[in-house]
């Protein structure tokens, strides 16, 4: 992705992601019911790597599939490339584990941005120890092999009611994840960073005492006035 928009929305919140795309028309670009495995008080940024399970059935999804080389769970932390972010659709289901910590030790290990499940992880102490970001509904014991059959790789799938394609951007920060349509990247990363300089305003507005009646929005000229004033002597 372009390294430019890539540090843009390392600076930005998702809720300032989810206004700018729904000013777009795009309205469920946010994954539901997923959370950090722990917060790192830094921003989720890369394309999307994706991996879709199946409910499993039984005489195909023993323990003996791990052993495939072709296993397209263990061949995803092997081919997700570096600075993505692997999103896992596990059916909204977090009874049975998307992953665990070796395997998301491999993906860090790799240089891979992230890792997003609307599943849950097993390990997840661990997992939320290390130095990437994770992201899942809850924490889970049992192997995915008893409920989720690992099917396809780099393909369109849902992941916590949100449409996912190869190269997305997904943006994830101490709150929760959302998706970015890759053809907008650009211009959302743009919009959203000049949102937050004047959310930062609002913010420095409202702890000096000022009211939200005109500050926002921004319905009095006045206040757009003050901010051109705040921006300058903030180098925003």
């Amino acid at each position: 992705m372009n390294e430019e928009t890539r540090e843009k929305l390392r600076h930005v919140s998702v809720a300032t992601l989810a206004t700018a795309l729904y000013k777009r028309g795009l309205r469920n670009q946010t994954i539901q019911d997923v959370h950090p495995v722990a917060r790192k008080g830094r921003n989720m940024v890369g394309p999307a790597y994706t991996l879709r399970y199946i409910p499993a059935r039984e005489d195909l999804n023993t323990l003996a599939e791990f052993r495939d080389p072709e296993h397209p769970q263990r061949k995803g932390v092997e081919a997700c490339p570096e600075g993505h972010v692997m999103v896992m659709d596990s059916r909204k289901d977090a009874r049975a584990a998307s992953a665990g910590d070796i395997l998301v030790t491999r993906l860090q290990m790799r240089g891979v941005e992230g890792v997003v499940t609307d599943g849950g992880f097993r390990d997840s102490m661990a997992i939320g120890a290390l130095d990437m970001s994770a992201y899942h509904q809850r924490p889970s014991s049992p192997t995915n092999l008893t409920l989720h059959q690992a099917l396809d790789l780099d393909v369109p799938i849902g992941c916590g009611d949100v449409a996912v394609w190869p190269g997305d951007i997904v943006v994830g920060d101490d709150d929760s994840v959302i998706v970015i349509p890759a053809g907008i990247a650009d211009e959302v990363a743009d919009e959203a960073t000049e949102m937050t300089v004047f959310e930062d305003f609002v913010i420095h507005q409202v702890r000096a005492g000022k009211g939200i009646i005109g500050l926002y929005p921004p319905t009095q000229e006045q206040t757009l006035e003050d901010f051109k004033t705040w921006r300058v002597q903030e180098n925003r």
